[in-house]
């Protein structure tokens, strides 16, 4: 199977409408829920470079560099990374102090680039600004100042910013510094709230990446499995949403993972959707999920169930 590669917004990389999510593979059980060894976390991220996905999504602070750790051993595996494939990492505060600086950005960066055992990479990300001001993120010498001094020295090909409250991504956005949007957990089967983002992204140019469509698991795994929803207990509310369109899926014969990718997929306005792997076989399944056809009439009544959820609810 081989996909077209996309073009990322103005950036000029080649992006398939799938990205692996390194977050899994690195192991973050209070995330997701359960362990990954280093043997299997390795493998996946080989599957992950050598298959039809042609994008990997990590970040320094996924279970303490070790999900980039891994990912540079299986780089190294592989021979260096391929030609084409979009490598993108995220740098962010100290996860110890809290230390969101310019200077804590070059020692992130410093730091990602010794555990992926690359020079450069073609995408980094400014992650998580939420846990700072944007005054002092857009600070002379902060952040933001840093992450554009990073492109031009050739670090990174292109920046973004990847975080979850819209209103404080909002303003990232908004200042026309960054090439790239990464949202999670904001716009799927269940929450719309990243929809005028997204939308402003795209008035901008800026490519947008949409990860945790399944809401941290759930809605890949089902009620059955989890009450979790954007790594906490789910509302009420949300949880029977979700059992609505769980009956729906099963009545269409189609897997609610399946929607929950292909929610997001189908949009135009995303150039790749980054759907976290935990096992080699996670991503044959994830290619398999976008080219599943799903009538559209199951996704209207999906909307006409989350039109229902009442403001305010889960994620904003």
């Amino acid at each position: 199977m081989h996909w077209t590669p996309r073009t990322l917004g103005a950036t000029g990389l080649p992006v398939t409408p799938l990205m692996v999510g390194g977050a899994p593979l690195g192991s973050m059980p209070s995330n997701f829920g359960y362990d990954v060894s280093a043997e299997d976390g390795v493998a996946t991220a080989v599957a992950a470079l050598t298959g039809p996905i042609r994008g990997i999504d990590t970040s320094c602070a996924y279970s303490g560099g070790e999900s980039e750790r891994r990912i540079g051993t299986a780089i190294a595996e592989v021979g260096g990374l391929p030609d084409g494939y979009l490598l993108a990492t995220k740098i962010t505060r100290d996860l110890d102090t809290g230390d969101f600086s310019g200077e804590q950005m070059r020692r992130a960066i410093a730091g990602s680039l010794r555990r992926l055992g690359v020079d450069s990479v073609p995408l980094l990300y400014l992650h998580d600004p939420e846990n700072t001001t944007f005054a002092a993120a857009t600070a002379p010498g902060g952040p933001v100042e840093v992450l554009r001094e990073l492109k031009d020295r050739g670090v990174a090909r292109a920046i973004g910013v990847a975080g979850g409250d819209t209103a404080t991504i909002g303003a990232y956005v908004e200042t026309g510094h960054f090439d790239v949007l990464l949202t999670h957990n904001r716009w799927t089967l269940v929450n719309r709230t990243a929809d005028r983002l997204i939308d402003s992204a795209v008035e901008r140019g800026m490519g947008v990446v949409n990860a945790a469509v399944f809401g941290g698991g759930i809605l890949a795994s089902g009620t059955g499995a989890s009450s979790r929803y954007g790594y906490r207990e789910a509302p009420g509310e949300l949880l029977d949403a979700i059992r609505r369109i769980e009956d729906l899926c099963r009545g269409a014969g189609v897997p609610l993972s399946a929607a929950a990718v292909q929610f997001s997929a189908r949009d135009p306005r995303i150039a790749s959707t980054v759907v976290g792997v935990s096992r080699p076989s996670r991503i044959a399944e994830s290619v398999a999920a976008v080219e599943l056809d799903i009538p559209a009439g199951l996704f209207d009544a999906v909307d006409e169930i989350t039109a229902g959820i009442p403001a305010g609810v889960g994620p904003r």
